[in-house]
């Protein structure tokens, strides 16, 4: 069974440099906070720059789905924390959900593949990398 409540992959304070002419945080910036605690997430499985520069592997993007909730401004500080939902084979997808002191400010579901980047296909993850995500994994209740 996996982890009760999810693991925080990061936390930071939102720059005055991400705000836009709206006064709230840009989209651009979620993508980025969101994109941030992605890397961490993969690389607590293991997936880490190391693994990825002597497999030749890597991870793309397939699919992100973002939902903003409420406004967020310049000073304020944001944690972003992560669950794993589901991963196969060659695939793995999870949640995003930024919180500030006031509750839940936006959320980032994404579905990610493992892929041999000379041969340009997704290829299984290894059997290690698998049982880490799944021990990274949220259980439906």
């Amino acid at each position: 069974m996996g982890p009760q409540n999810p693991a925080a992959t990061f936390q930071g304070v939102v720059s005055s440099s991400y705000i836009d002419h709206m006064g709230h945080m840009n989209v651009q910036y979620y993508v980025h906070l969101f994109d941030q605690a992605t890397w961490v997430l993969f690389d607590r499985v293991g997936l880490s720059a190391s693994y990825f520069s002597a497999t030749g592997r890597g991870m793309a993007a397939l699919e992100q789905h973002l939902v903003y909730k409420r406004e967020v401004f310049a000073g304020t500080v944001v944690t972003i924390y992560s669950r794993v939902m589901e991963v196969s084979d060659k695939t793995v997808r999870f949640v995003h959900t930024m919180e500030d002191d006031q509750g839940v400010v936006a959320t980032c579901e994404m579905v990610g593949a493992h892929f041999d980047r000379a041969a340009h296909r997704a290829v299984s993850f290894s059997d290690d990398a698998r049982a880490r995500f799944k021990l990274q994994q949220v259980m439906p209740e």
